[in-house]
């Protein structure tokens, strides 16, 4: 990688967690219409109805789908509790629907950034419904101040709903000993490279380092007959873990995000691997297109497609 890519990974991370740079683009009757056609690319709309729409279209594929209400960091418990009804809602609505899939969630989306007392019994609320209609949920990880309470709030809700599954960050050199303790619990563990910028303590940046770390938490999962979500755009690892054949396995799931590598997870799809399609909704879009962007910053060409795509449109004169 360059170091101009590292700069604008580091710029886009930045800009990310910036509040008041966040609230200008919401508030802005020009920017926010254009950044959204480019987040579209990356996220199904702002409401649940339509992230269902897409999901049903997948489904009817022969994919397997994770729906997500977007959003971190919410400090402000009202909020925290309008998010937590948003995902019974969507979950009630899925399965009307008879929609057996997987519903993914940010604890500090329900509450974490308020307590962890609060993350957990709404998570514990959550969990509970999507059980009553056959549904997963996964938890996934956030930067790694929070892990620990992450990962005590996940255990205290497995032993209780056997139908939820937690997230790990390859990256952080803590991951090993974190899935050797968490092998016993019944719920799915999804494997991330990890997209926080960590400091170099406790973290390895992207390299040949952190994609042998990857394979080796996969091969730990694996010899312990545990289900896994393969969550990676990477071509090499995946083609890697086709050769070692674990992917051929019933309790194993090659995961992407909706809008990036679609034409890789056709041909594994087409190979009769179990393939998962990972979609976000709503309004709280900002934080995940800088995210997108920032881990391949190849998408960031994408985004200034679709905008000037939007810009011929709103301007064409018939």
């Amino acid at each position: 990688m360059t170091n101009p890519e590292i700069e604008v990974i580091q710029a886009l991370k930045s800009i990310a967690r910036n509040e008041q740079m966040k609230s200008y683009i919401q508030q802005s009757s020009e920017l926010y219409p254009l950044l959204l056609k480019a987040a579209k690319r990356f996220v199904t709309g702002e409401n649940s109805q339509e992230g269902i729409e897409v999901a049903k279209k997948l489904i009817s594929t022969g994919y397997f789908i994770s729906l997500e209400y977007i959003g971190e960091n919410i400090t402000d418990l009202e909020e925290c509790q309008k998010a937590k009804n948003e995902f019974l809602n969507l979950i009630e609505e899925m399965g009307s629907l008879s929609m057996k899939e997987t519903v993914s969630l940010d604890l500090s989306h329900i509450g974490l950034s308020v307590d962890p007392d609060t993350a957990y019994s709404h998570l514990l609320e959550i969990a509970k419904e999507a059980n009553l209609h056959g549904i997963s949920l996964m938890i996934s990880m956030e930067e790694s101040a929070k892990t620990n309470h992450i990962l005590d709030i996940y255990r205290k809700t497995a032993e209780q709903c056997p139908n939820v599954g937690i997230t790990i960050q390859a990256h952080l050199y803590r991951s090993d000993n974190d899935i050797q303790k968490l092998i016993d619990y019944p719920g799915k563990i999804r494997v991330v490279k990890g997209a926080y910028q960590e400091s170099a303590d406790i973290a390895i940046s992207r390299s040949k380092e952190l994609n042998d770390r990857y394979l080796k938490l996969i091969e730990q999962l694996i010899e312990a007959n545990h289900s896994v979500s393969i969550a990676t755009h990477d071509e090499i690892l995946i083609r890697e873990m086709e050769h070692r054949q674990y992917l051929n396995r019933p309790d194993v799931e090659i995961e992407m995000l909706y809008g990036i590598r679609s034409d890789l997870l056709s041909d594994l799809k087409s190979k009769g691997y179990n393939c998962k399609v990972y979609l976000p909704y709503g309004k709280e879009w900002y934080l995940y297109l800088c995210h997108r962007i920032a881990e391949y910053p190849e998408n960031l060409y994408r985004a200034v497609t679709d905008i000037i795509h939007s810009l011929e449109r709103s301007t064409h004169i018939e």
